[in-house]
């Protein structure tokens, strides 16, 4: 259970046997401002699958059966290429889900490989225009995975021009750029994180705040966490919901260690109604009580509860 999103993204098996894309038009979400129906991103899946040695979407119809079971409705799907928004497209509408968002990588801090992603996430774009997807998740590439190794002033500089430059051009394409983190880039005084988004234009890049990892990457402090939402608040277009206690991921989002009310609270006062992505993922000490459907359909219960204010 110590696969990370981006190692999974990189090995996991495109969408096998999926159709060939109809003649799509379907309506543009909202801007990011509405409201969005609670969505679930692909890993917290992966991750179920995983402990049940089974992979998500190696059978799209199965694995999405399950997740229309939980009653999810909109997806955020991990994308690759450009090849597997085609894929995915009539699945979406077979099982009636929204693709508000999507989740792709992308390697900006090295000069010879950023115009590379750039192009294949603008092409994903491209491809995701008929489901009218509006917000691209994305956190820049570590120097390598598990690796300590902290990027060098230069290669910051690099990495928030090319973040930049990339949510200009997805601007062009009604799509709202939104920076995401893990633990590695709050290292060091946080000045990875901080970099993006000081180093760029608010209207180019907005922020996906995955509450826990900013809360573990900052030594599981919840100081740091609404520090974040203090100084970036206004950035915030989407939020990752996850919930730890004692530091250890559990199987439903609940009461924990983060206190998901009293940020409720603040994003309100802020007039910030940012989009609502499931991810309660699972790490080799979380609790082994239930399957996929069970915790997810009660992540979705506890989370219009706590979030009802954001959802109206």
């Amino acid at each position: 259970m110590s696969l990370n999103r981006r190692h999974f993204l990189t090995s996991a098996a495109t969408l096998a046997g999926a159709l060939t894309v109809p003649d799509l038009v379907w309506a543009q979400a909202g801007k990011p401002a509405k409201s969005f129906p609670i969505a679930c991103n692909s890993y917290s899946w992966v991750t179920f699958y995983g402990r049940q040695h089974k992979n998500w979407m190696d059978d799209p119809n199965a694995s999405l059966t399950e997740f229309t079971q939980a009653g999810l409705a909109a997806y955020e799907p991990a994308i690759n290429s450009a090849d597997e928004v085609t894929k995915l497209l009539p699945l979406l509408k077979k099982y009636g889900l929204a693709m508000h968002s999507l989740y792709v990588n992308s390697t900006l801090h090295k000069a010879d490989e950023a115009q590379k992603s750039i192009d294949s996430v603008l092409a994903i774009a491209d491809a995701a225009k008929a489901a009218g997807t509006t917000i691209f998740v994305t956190n820049p590439s570590p120097i390598q995975w598990g690796s300590t190794d902290d990027k060098t002033d230069a290669e910051l500089i690099e990495q928030a021009k090319n973040l930049d430059r990339l949510g200009s051009e997805l601007r062009k394409r009604g799509i709202t750029l939104a920076y995401h983190t893990h633990a590695p880039e709050h290292r060091q005084a946080a000045r990875e994180f901080h970099h993006m988004l000081l180093a760029s234009d608010p209207k180019n890049v907005s922020l996906c705040l995955d509450a826990h990892w900013v809360y573990r990457g900052s030594g599981n402090s919840q100081v740091a966490l609404f520090d974040v939402v203090k100084l970036y608040g206004k950035r915030i277009v989407e939020i990752h919901i996850r919930q730890s206690k004692n530091g250890i991921w559990q199987e439903t989002f609940g009461d924990g260690d983060i206190d998901y009310r009293r940020l409720t609270s603040d994003l309100n006062a802020l007039g910030v109604r940012p989009n609502l992505v499931l991810e309660q993922c699972l790490e080799k000490e979380s609790p082994n009580t239930m399957g996929p459907i069970e915790a997810h359909k009660q992540d979705l219960a506890y989370a219009r509860t706590v979030f009802a204010s954001l959802l109206d």
